[in-house]
């Protein structure tokens, strides 16, 4: 402890302390988190939309038969890919990327790098199952009308199918964000610099986890709840209003209902 300053002999005085000393790093930390929960969902976003629009297409029965082969070899290459990154722990993807990029590669790939990539590439595996649900629950009848009036594949999910998919998979990706902003943590494995990273740093100085960790649980609450609520406003926006009126149609209570008599009057 630094020369003239007083032993804190409180919790709070602690972490007011700690808050003190170690400011800067838990803000730099938090940022460094935030890069890659931001980066990498976006990007695992577009990866998981591209995937999805690639498993989604149907050839009709008179295509030739490479088109066939090569959909059927694009189709279970990406199965595998969605399996094999759902199925394995972020924490091993990390370690599998970055020391074996250095062992097999001979590439030293940065700390920072190697985790937007990761977070990226599994984002990617999940928001592929989550796009092509989005894309499954738009009502077959809108595919329909869309390939009768001659749109390509790719035509009917940009200008039909997925603005309305993209609504309603809203949640699920703000979801994954939130997931992301907690998940980084395990890349403290490869010594990414993120919020965890620092925190450690900053109480193996004075042995007080518990205070810093503390004050680690809290930023990290501030950031997902933060996140949350602006994921909602964003939800509200794309849903519309909460309630329609339909113009040029009255109810039976706002206009008078005349009904024609035989002889020419009303009734």
């Amino acid at each position: 402890m630094p020369t003239g300053t007083s032993i804190p002999t409180s919790f709070f005085g602690w972490v007011f302390f700690l808050l003190d000393e170690y400011g800067p790093l838990f803000l730099s930390g938090a940022g460094t988190t935030l890069l890659i929960a931001l980066v990498g969902t976006a990007a695992g976003f577009v990866i998981g939309l591209l995937v999805a629009i690639v498993r989604t297409i149907t050839l009709s029965y008179n295509a030739r038969p490479w088109k066939r082969g090569v959909l059927v070899c694009a189709k279970g290459l990406l199965t595998a890919y969605i399996e094999i990154f759902r199925g394995t722990p972020m924490i091993v993807q990390a370690m599998v990327v970055y020391y074996g990029a250095l062992q097999y590669l001979n590439l030293d790939i940065p700390a920072l790098t190697a985790a937007l990539l990761v977070v990226s590439v599994n984002t990617g595996a999940y928001m592929a199952e989550i796009v092509r649900g989005g894309i499954l629950s738009v009502p077959a009848g809108q595919r329909e009308a869309a390939t009768a009036v001659g749109m390509s594949h790719w035509q009917m999910m940009t200008s039909v199918i997925l603005p309305q998919a993209i609504r309603n998979i809203l949640p699920s990706v703000g979801n994954e964000l939130v997931v992301n902003i907690k998940d980084s943590s395990v890349l403290n494995v490869i010594s990414v610099t993120e919020l965890y990273f620092t925190s450690k740093s900053a109480a193996g100085t004075y042995w007080r986890y518990f205070e810093v960790f503390f004050i680690t649980a809290l930023i990290y609450l501030v950031l997902t709840f933060t996140f949350t609520r602006l994921l909602r406003l964003v939800e509200r926006k794309m849903s519309g209003g909460s309630s329609y009126r339909v113009y040029g149609s009255q109810s039976a209570a706002e206009a008078e209902i005349h009904v024609p008599l035989a002889g020419g009057g009303e009734e």
